[in-house]
């Protein structure tokens, strides 16, 4: 029998994310699931902590194909 102590996420869907240790077979195992109140304060510098950016092309018009950023003489 292991006993984790390990940080787990709960999605906005109510689905809960557990990472196991490497020595845990697997297969169909038993679970007990303790949850506390609150959720845990993100740690410091954690992604959790990092702002949203959105990832859409400065100007839609630029492809970034190599014949655009090289010329016609494949430089």
């Amino acid at each position: 029998m292991h006993t984790l102590t390990i940080k787990a996420v709960i999605t906005a869907d109510h689905t809960l994310t557990v990472p196991v240790p490497a020595d845990v077979l697997p297969g169909v195992h038993q679970v007990t699931v303790m949850i506390e109140e609150a959720p845990l304060a993100p740690e410091p510098g954690s992604l959790m902590d990092w702002p949203a950016h959105d990832a859409a092309l400065v100007d839609p018009r630029n492809t970034f194909r190599r014949e655009d950023l090289y010329g016609d003489d494949g430089r």
